[in-house]
């Protein structure tokens, strides 16, 4: 019983551990879901903000900004204007709970993603891209990538 008891233990601890992606297994995802080009932003923008952004963490949940808001998942998708965490006002301009942003699945991360590009701040929505990527040579976060 004891075994049983470890065994299941250990299985839950294992299905609740964050996927880390590798830069080339995210690019590898993000290209076959339409983001290299994807309103003028080549592959290079979304791997170097998804590094900066959560070090390519599905499950990263950032901690409170400064107006209450908190920051989800690979992209780190804000409650304020993204996803709505049911702690204060949010716009919800993905139509998704935050939480939807916290798993393994990133299909919805990338949906919601291309929806904020769209926006008029683009990829400037993102701090960590403007203070880390924009104008800058991006051919490393792509390069030994079979893609």
């Amino acid at each position: 019983m004891k075994a049983l008891v470890l065994t299941l233990l250990f299985l839950f601890i294992a299905a609740n551990e964050a996927k880390v992606y590798t830069k080339c297994e995210l690019a590898s995802i993000l290209k076959r879901s339409g983001m290299d080009g994807y309103y003028g932003y080549s592959l290079g923008n979304w791997i170097c903000m998804a590094y900066y952004e959560s070090r390519y963490n599905s499950r990263t949940v950032g901690p409170r900004n400064w107006d209450g808001s908190r920051d989800y998942g690979i992209f780190q998708i804000n409650s304020r204007w993204w996803c709505n965490n049911n702690q204060g006002r949010t716009a919800n301009g993905c139509n998704k709970a935050c939480s939807a942003f916290t798993n393994d699945d990133i299909t919805d991360d990338i949906a919601c993603a291309k929806r904020i590009v769209r926006d008029p701040n683009r990829m400037d929505a993102w701090v960590a891209w403007r203070n880390n990527c924009k104008g800058r040579n991006l051919s490393k976060w792509t390069s030994g990538c079979r893609l």
